[in-house]
């Protein structure tokens, strides 16, 4: 019968999502399948037993059937996939079965080659579309951070690295210019999980006092039994991508503490545990030199545009942006920091600069081609809209010191609220078609399919 259903195309990679919780439906559904499984289950399975995220080869491990793990094995399972307690399938093999050696043995040798497809395919993956350019589809602007960032992890992803130490990364520059976004959108092409993204403020740890909270308190103190901000996240995903933000707001002990964990790739908590982590990624944010890095954007853009242009392959380290590095940022972070041991542990100091006005033009194009698929999905809506209101959103919307988020405020401001008001006042309903236009200087509505004639309506006034 499996043999059949796998021929026939059956996913041996499913999993099941049936829970006896009554969250996933009403009462007379849950009850109804819970009938057809005690039907249809062996007797070597309850109904009523704590499946959900179970594969098939769970199952046939429950089972002990040996033929169909195999089967299943042959056909792509992965032994690697954890149901929703967290247990993989050889976790259910009973240990003293006269099979559990020769069951597990195979789920062994298959999870080795479920491996090593895995990263045969990852690596072909980023040969056809390398980081930088999935990096280039998300993020406006910040070319040189990208391929930074990109350059060092793609050392890191094949063995040219130091192995005993992470990676790590200062983003300098003003806010909203992509610091954050970058850090995620690492974390989101490194891996799967949510929890492989740790965020912390830095802020969080301005006193002597607060290192407790985040390596977690030693024995006999208050809260030693709850353990550290970092420590807790990185006791489980030692890989995880850590976002240090606002890293310039943190006491000089904590930094200290980051400085082992720079150096060493490993980190001492509260209770005397090492836990290692030198396959994790370090982000650390700040807006120190923010200023300097405004005042020289429009020279910095230009050589990097030339440079690229006339040897796109050559590293200068004489490069105007080396220069500016070396002899304007870095004094800056020295007379902040106090410790070149510290600084010396960063992979790459990387700045961030000011959007331009093209780079602007397309964050609120993109922003606006959100709010059309947000649209499309909610509501139905076939949103459109003019050059002229690109135009203006820029002009009147950008505001340096907050970069990007300044540009998606005015578009909150100026043409949602506008239609969220239009929606109030059921001036169009699902289905409809809205146009957004701006005249005289503010922005307007043309609205298709409203409520009752279906005639068009225009000039919904706004902004």
């Amino acid at each position: 019968m499996v043999r059949e259903l796998l021929k026939r195309g059956a996913d041996p990679k499913s999993v099941d999502d049936f829970s006896v919780s009554l969250e996933r439906g009403n009462i007379r559904d849950v009850q109804e399948q819970y009938i057809q499984r005690e039907r249809e289950f062996s007797s070597l399975i309850y109904p009523s037993a704590p499946t959900l995220g179970f594969s098939p080869l769970h199952y046939a491990c429950v089972s002990e059937n040996i033929d169909m793990i195999k089967l299943l094995i042959e056909y792509g399972a992965d032994p690697r996939v954890l149901d929703k307690q967290g247990n993989h399938p050889g976790r259910y093999v009973e240990t003293d079965s006269e099979n559990y050696t020769q069951i597990i043995s195979l789920l062994e040798e298959a999870s080795v080659k479920a491996e090593q497809e895995e990263a045969r395919r990852n690596k072909e993956n980023r040969r056809i579309f390398p980081l930088e350019k999935r990096l280039e589809t998300v993020i406006v602007g910040q070319k040189a951070p990208i391929e930074a960032v990109a350059s060092a992890i793609r050392r890191k992803e094949n063995g040219w690295n130091e192995e005993e130490r992470p990676l790590v990364f200062l983003f300098l520059g003003s806010s909203g210019v992509g610091k954050t976004e970058l850090a995620k959108q690492v974390a989101k092409y490194l891996h799967s999980n949510e929890d492989s993204f740790i965020r912390i403020d830095m802020s969080e740890f301005q006193t002597k006092h607060e290192v407790s909270k985040f390596i977690g308190s030693p024995p006999g103190y208050v809260g030693h039994d709850e353990g550290g901000q970092l420590t807790e996240k990185l006791r489980k995903t030692p890989n995880a991508v850590v976002l240090l933000d606002e890293v310039e707001k943190a006491h000089p002990d904590v930094l200290n503490v980051m400085l082992q964990v720079f150096d060493e790739g490993r980190l001492t908590d509260g209770k005397g545990k090492t836990i290692l982590c030198k396959d994790a990624i370090f982000i650390m944010t700040s807006n120190l030199a923010q200023r300097e890095i405004a005042e020289q954007s429009q020279i910095l853009r230009e050589e990097a545009e030339k440079n690229e242009f006339t040897n796109p392959l050559k590293d200068d380290y004489n490069s105007p942006q080396k220069k500016f590095i070396n002899q304007v940022i870095y004094p800056i972070l020295r007379s902040h920091f106090r410790r070149d041991e510290f600084l010396g542990r960063i992979t790459e100091i990387l700045y961030f600069l000011p959007f331009n006005s093209q780079e602007l033009h397309m964050i609120a194009e993109k922003e606006m081609v959100k709010w059309a698929e947000k649209a499309s999905q909610r509501h139905q809506v076939k949103l459109t809209w003019s050059n002229d209101l690109i135009e203006l959103i820029v002009k009147l919307g950008y505001n340096v010191h907050y970069g990007a988020r300044s540009i998606k405020h005015e578009i909150d401001k100026r043409v949602i609220n506008l239609i969220a008001k239009a929606h109030e006042y059921d001036e169009f309903e699902n289905g409809a078609s809205i146009h957004v236009y701006v005249e005289n200087g503010k922005v307007n509505l043309n609205i298709d399919k409203t409520k009752g004639d279906k005639k068009k309506a225009t000039g919904f006034l706004g902004f």
